[in-house]
């Protein structure tokens, strides 16, 4: 059924087809085919939406926040929303940094990336060695594991939460709460109102009593942040933070125990860690397509109407796939679009700093489970159907039991 306030979306697609969800990048590869690099899109409950699959055409929309803004409540369709649409908390306005825009945007993410930016990579790494060793510790005796829920999971939010300034005690609480309202839509509510309170607690601390850590070093900005702001930017950095580099770790490790060339440089003691996080990005990013874009004003795009309160969907999977940029391209090239572009990608230095938790996260496995193996057929293992991210729901492996450090 086309909404028949959007006349240009008279036979749109469906997003939500079995055939999407089955095999997204061939999907997407076909609609790039049929109707280029802009495509009409209707999702759950027959939203219509634009999909933008160009990397040229993504470039333009990421680099003019002016004309394509990221409020979700400039939507024209965000009355239509059913309270239970599962993608409803990415088109939910926050006062947080990532709903901003304007002056107000540059304060708050120029105040995130400062912060980020004095932590030392070098303890990074080291805490993530001490994180990810003891997440090993609670299996390396089974000989089996399932490196989503024990292991990739695990470890973002553990180093995050340390980096925040978390007091050791709260760690394993925050961790219990966010998995709860990641897993079960029952108590949400409750879990996430546990999450508030906690981080409430650590910020209101180190506004009394500011010490060496992220938390701190927000309260004491320049650019003036209050409590309920740094609260709100926290936690949208922790949550992005969990969801992406458990979502690049487990991607990864996928891609080096079933690519023969990847298995084949483990054999041969040969560090190909940093490779595969690369080509994971360009092939696989765990953020595939995101519903963040709204059009400020009428204007047109690829050759298409774009009214003023549109969504525009920006396929960041789409575009690393595009033809064009496919052309040339290397192991080593960086210029994929899997953190986003523009005023609203992942603020410097964070995708630096993902990479480390990323690439120690599985250095340390490799370095302690050595003949670490699936245990399932390649064809068997399983990814989440939906069409914003792309995430195992399991990675089962086994491997030489090995005693605990």
């Amino acid at each position: 059924m086309t909404n028949p306030g959007h006349p240009e979306h008279a036979g749109a697609v469906r997003l939500y087809e079995p055939e999407v969800l089955d095999d997204p990048a061939a999907f997407l590869e076909e609609l790039r085919r049929k109707h280029g690099p802009v495509v009409p899109v209707l999702l759950d409950a027959d939203l219509p939406a634009w999909l933008v699959l160009g990397y040229r055409e993504l470039h333009h929309v990421t680099s003019q926040p002016q004309l394509f803004a990221r409020d979700p409540r400039r939507w024209n369709q965000h009355d239509l929303v059913p309270p239970d649409w599962p993608a409803r908390p990415h088109v939910t306005y926050q006062p947080s940094v990532v709903f901003t825009e304007g002056e107000e945007r540059r304060r708050r993410g120029g105040a995130i990336g400062d912060a980020l930016d004095e932590i030392d990579r070098i303890e990074l790494t080291q805490l993530c060695e001490k994180v990810a060793d003891a997440a090993i510790d609670l299996f390396s005796g089974d000989g089996q594991a399932d490196l989503v829920p024990q292991y990739a999971h695990r470890m973002p939010a553990q180093v995050i939460a340390r980096l925040f300034g978390l007091p050791e005690p709260d760690v394993g609480t925050l961790l219990r709460a966010i998995f709860q309202a990641m897993n079960d839509p029952a108590s949400r509510d409750e879990a996430e109102m546990q999450v508030g309170e906690l981080m409430g607690r650590l910020v209101a601390g180190k506004r009394a009593r500011p010490g060496h850590d992220l938390a701190s070093r927000l309260v004491t900005h320049d650019a003036g942040l209050t409590d309920p702001e740094v609260v709100y930017d926290m936690l949208s950095l922790l949550i992005a933070s969990q969801d992406n580099c458990a979502g690049w770790i487990g991607n990864t490790l996928r891609l080096m125990l079933v690519d023969d060339h990847f298995q084949m440089d483990l054999q041969g003691g040969r560090s190909s860690v940093a490779e595969a996080l690369n080509q994971v990005l360009w092939k696989d990013p765990p953020a595939q397509n995101l519903p963040s874009r709204y059009a400020a004003q009428d204007c047109e795009l690829a050759g298409h109407r774009i009214r003023r309160g549109d969504m525009i969907v920006i396929s960041l999977v789409g575009a690393n796939a595009d033809p064009q940029v496919q052309q040339g391209h290397t192991a080593a090239n960086r210029a994929h679009m899997a953190f986003g572009h523009g005023e609203y990608g992942c603020p410097f230095p964070a995708p630096e700093l993902a990479e480390i938790i990323s690439k120690t996260a599985i250095e340390v496995l490799l370095d302690r489970l050595p003949d670490v193996h699936l245990a399932v057929a390649p064809e068997e293992l399983r990814w989440r159907r939906n069409i914003w991210n792309r995430m195992l729901s399991a990675l089962p492996v086994a491997f030489t039991p090995t005693m605990g450090r």
